[in-house]
């Protein structure tokens, strides 16, 4: 029994069943790509689901890592390090927000923002303004999987197994104008958005219809929230994805990539937001502790300092119009979007975009399949031309091969119809 097996045994034994785990066993990174227990290496197109940003082995994230280590790893927030105020420095003057709270997790994050629009209504109300407690999400949103997450999350898949979710959430027709004009009034605390929605299938929203957001917000001091875990902290070549429109919200959230693979979310919000918020309403046992502050420190710099934001932006480009080739070349490719390195290649038919990722698997190269039929690629930022060409390459081979298989398929019938 190889090592994989014993481990497979082990988990299908002992851990809850969550994951269709891939039957590969990674055993280190470089660079762009993870080498499994035989030495085999795979280009990494998918990067943890948007979190190793910085790649695998980068020295600015093993030098924070062993410093911090040897220096503090956790004190609790009952005492001051030296971590949290120049990490949120750096997070305060890129993104345009004036104040931090560090969760452990995205949902976290997530969860703590639904309590501050909740709390910013109720101290509306104490001022004499009408606002009421209701949620605006959007249809094909992705928040997380805490219980508020999930009740903002619109796939019945991800709520109904654990339903009743939380009261007071409405769901608005995405980048549908008059449906969120329609259903927005001062019964509502806050609209949250995604600017690119990740788990949905990649789909920015229309200036249109984040404009709207944002006026109808402004009209009764509801909040503004936006969804940047998957979509922030350099992905789309802006820190956040909200800044491509020129938008600023009341309350951003971010995680996956802010510190390069170890666990940390943010709460960004503006000092109106955060007038809602005292000692005792909120807190976390683990979030913003010295060695996640100090990774996180190290990848902003790592990014500013090796220019990632321009290179994710020059080869998400360049990654973007190869994908629009092939979809010249081939009609199973029915639309490609996204920004920067946060790219989506939507397929005809869910089938199709399955047998995809598994092929492109047995080529060593990993993405994964996002509502059924979008091809979701989420690179590394440190991504190079020449690693675009090698995944365009096996998903033309793989598109050829299935045209030709589809074509024989068709002669076949036909011939068996003339008989």
């Amino acid at each position: 029994m190889t090592k994989l097996d014993q481990i497979r045994a082990a988990e299908s034994k002992l851990l809850l069943q969550t994951y269709e785990r891939n039957p590969i066993l990674f055993v280190r990174g470089e660079g762009v790509h993870l080498i499994d227990e035989g030495g085999a290496k795979y280009l990494d197109l998918l990067s943890g689901i948007g979190v190793n940003a910085l790649g695998y082995g980068h020295p600015a994230i093993e030098r924070a890592i062993v410093n911090q280590s040897r220096a503090l790893i956790h004190t609790s927030n009952l005492f001051y390090h030296e971590g949290q105020a120049e990490l949120a420095m750096r997070l305060t003057e890129r993104t345009g927000m004036d104040r931090v709270f560090f969760s452990n997790t995205g949902t976290e994050a997530w969860e703590g923002a639904l309590k501050l629009a909740r709390a910013h209504a109720g101290l509306l109300r104490s001022e004499g303004k009408q606002i009421g407690t209701k949620f605006l999400a959007l249809e094909q949103s992705f928040h997380g999987r805490t219980y508020g997450s999930m009740s903002t999350t619109y796939k019945a898949k991800y709520r109904e197994p654990f339903a009743p979710g939380v009261p007071g959430v409405e769901f608005v027709k995405f980048n549908y104008v008059a449906d969120l004009r329609a259903k927005f009034s001062n019964e509502v605390c806050a609209i949250l958005v995604e600017a690119i929605q990740g788990e949905g299938g990649i789909r920015p929203l229309t200036q249109e219809f984040f404009a709207e957001a944002r006026k109808l917000a402004d009209s009764t001091g509801a909040l503004l929230i936006v969804d940047e875990i998957q979509a922030g902290m350099g992905r789309t070549g802006k820190w956040c994805a909200y800044q491509h429109f020129g938008i600023k919200p009341d309350v951003t959230t971010l995680a996956k990539p802010i510190a390069g693979g170890i666990p940390l979310g943010a709460i960004l919000c503006t000092e109106e937001a955060a007038r809602a918020i005292h000692a005792g309403m909120h807190g976390t046992t683990f979030g913003g502790g010295p060695l996640a502050c100090a990774v996180a420190i190290a990848v902003i710099d790592a990014i500013e300092n090796e220019g990632l934001l321009k290179n994710t932006t020059e080869v998400g480009d360049y990654f973007q119009a190869q994908l629009r080739g092939m979809a010249k070349k081939h009609d199973c490719i029915k639309d490609v979007r996204g920004k920067g390195l946060m790219l989506a290649a939507e397929l005809d038919s869910a089938d199709l975009a399955k047998l995809t990722v598994a092929e492109m698997l047995k080529r060593h190269i990993l993405i994964n399949c996002t509502s059924d039929t979008v091809l979701r690629f989420l690179p590394p930022f440190i991504l190079e031309r020449k690693h675009v060409d090698e995944a365009i390459k096996a998903l033309d081979e793989i598109f050829t091969e299935k045209a030709a298989a589809l074509s024989a398929a068709n002669q076949t019938a036909g011939g068996n119809n003339r008989g």
